[in-house]
């Protein structure tokens, strides 16, 4: 399953969004135009359902519903959240879930709704439980087991939800982790390859093996070790004039290294839709245009179904991939009511760019690069 289609109204900087989605999204445009705003959007979503989550805490944790409305909305001030589930083109349900906060600036649930795959409304609130008691209206039903049980495959989809972004310098300081579990920065980030199940770690660090051998020409060997103390780490063995080569580990290694190997792994772990945050960081130009390829090729060697990738990227070079349509990519543009969130394929104009052959990146980074940026060297 994987969403199909995303619908927001006053989600921190889009006053207004409704786009399809395909099972690989490639979000695009410039700093601060909402990209990553809008991968929280999905993010929020497993919130509500994961461990030692729930509706109150997803919105605490991004500092209250008024620091998640948008600045332009006046008229109307609740928000939005309203999502397809299917599989291709078949949809299977659909969530909607609308709030805003009372009096004391508590956040409340106005509406509720599920949808399964024969349109027929599942759950519809506030019912008149809500009515009588509105204290309910603190806590969605889809948190809620034992009031979930109709369209309890909405709880489980948002919880495979996951979301990778790691910062090597965490992954080479796990002390400076303060008990977060699945920290998507990385501080945890080895001891989530030691816990894994040890068939699927072997298989998958082979994987990642395989990869980073041919961007690095010395390496022979890649495993995770425990020292002394039970701590985990990754060591990578390069052959050079000593017979036996050198290990290093994950303090030696650089920042792109940790990346791709972060990103590999996140590849491999799970089979929800995941959420990257441009994954070309510290990775060569030449590397990164390989990279959607990648992305296809090591799920496909899983032998599992292909899960459903959103990123987002600042990288002409990721975009150069020729097997990228014009349905897998989405422009955000900033407006003066909140950014606008643009189908390549509903554009008459890019269409007509790609059937004369302009490649994607040339075609998008036109669209999405900030303007008068040649006034910057006016600064002096």
């Amino acid at each position: 399953m994987q969403f199909t289609r995303i619908r927001l109204e006053n989600w921190r900087n889009f006053g207004k969004v409704d786009v399809p989605v395909d099972r690989r999204v490639f979000l695009v445009g410039a700093n601060a135009s909402g990209k990553s705003n809008l991968l929280d959007a999905l993010r929020f979503l497993r919130d509500l359902v994961k461990t030692g989550g729930g509706f109150q805490s997803a919105i605490e944790s991004r500092g209250g519903v008024s620091k998640i409305r948008n600045l332009a909305a006046r008229k109307i001030t609740q928000i939005t959240l309203d999502v397809d589930l299917g599989e291709g083109r078949h949809r299977l349900w659909r969530y909607r879930l609308v709030f805003n906060q009372d009096n004391n600036r508590r956040p409340v649930l106005k509406e509720e709704k599920a949808w399964d795959s024969c349109d027929k409304l599942v759950l519809c609130r506030p019912d008149e439980d809500d009515k009588r008691d509105d204290v309910r209206l603190r806590q969605t039903q889809l948190e809620q087991v034992f009031a979930n049980e109709k369209f309890r495959d909405i709880a489980d989809f948002f919880r495979s939800i996951s979301y990778s972004h790691i910062v090597p310098q965490l992954v080479r300081d796990p002390d400076r982790n303060t008990g977060q579990t699945n920290d998507p920065f990385g501080s945890d980030f080895l001891e989530q390859i030691a816990i894994a199940d040890k068939r699927n770690q072997g298989a998958n660090l082979r994987r990642i093996q395989d990869v980073v051998r041919k961007v690095i020409q010395q390496l022979s060997d890649l495993e995770l070790w425990r020292d002394e103390r039970g701590s985990p780490h990754l060591r990578i063995k390069y052959e050079h004039w000593r017979p036996k080569g050198a290990w290093q580990n994950e303090t030696d290694l650089s920042d792109g290294t940790l990346r791709l190997i972060g990103f590999l792994w996140a590849l491999q772990e799970g089979r929800g839709p995941l959420l990257l945050e441009e994954p070309e960081l510290s990775l060569h130009p030449a590397l990164v245009r390989y990279l959607p390829q990648l992305m296809n090729e090591i799920q496909r060697v899983r032998r599992k179904a292909l899960r459903q990738v959103i990123l987002s990227t600042h990288s002409p070079e990721l975009l150069m991939d020729e097997g990228i349509g014009a349905h897998e990519v989405l422009l955000i543009r900033p407006a003066m009511e909140g950014s606008d969130v643009i189908l390549g394929a509903d554009n008459r104009d890019i269409r007509n760019e790609l059937r004369h052959g302009l490649p994607m990146s040339e075609i998008v980074m036109a669209r999405t690069q900030p303007s008068s940026l040649e006034q910057l060297l006016l600064l002096g």
